[in-house]
């Protein structure tokens, strides 16, 4: 912008939008000085170098304004985790899977963890059959992302909420 722009010639496009044409950078300069302007380099790769005059404060400030805009309305998915043992009760089983409900409506996704202790993982078996359960009570309102499968002493499935 203003005295750093190095092009002996410039396309100067004026605060306006109107194309002012092809101008020596000292010229641009002092027509953007008139209007108490900067004379700012939008393409520096085109022969020869667009600049517009403009504010550049202003135009600095929109910009911050549109890229908080765009960051308010994107979503972030998190991922939350629900540990479970394959011998969980009943009761407990059905509070987890309110939970993993919860956290579905709130657009989240849901990993399911069956933690296997000592001698426990020669039954993976049973940790198969909980997660195949939690799935059927789920299925209408899930997709499942990653289907069961073992990692060390930890069996694991990912849900994401049904759009």
């Amino acid at each position: 912008m203003n005295e750093k722009i190095r092009a002996p010639e410039v396309r100067v496009i004026g605060h306006d939008g109107t194309q002012l044409g092809i101008l020596p950078v000292r010229k641009a300069l002092e027509l953007a000085t008139q209007e108490h302007l900067d004379l700012v380099e939008v393409a520096p790769n085109a022969d020869p170098p667009v600049c517009k005059i403009m504010d550049f404060g202003k135009f600095k400030y929109q910009q911050n304004k549109r890229s908080q805009e765009a960051k308010k309305k994107q979503t972030v998915i998190q991922v939350k985790e629900v540990k479970i043992r394959p011998k969980t009760d009943e009761h407990d089983l059905i509070t987890k899977i309110k939970h993993i409900k919860r956290f579905l409506a709130q657009k989240d996704k849901a990993k399911v963890t069956i933690l296997f202790r000592g001698r426990e993982i020669a039954y993976s078996d049973q940790g198969m059959k909980v997660l195949e359960r939690i799935r059927d009570e789920l299925k209408d309102e899930i997709v499942v992302e990653q289907q069961p499968k073992m990692e060390g002493r930890n069996m694991i499935m990912i849900l994401a909420p049904k759009s």
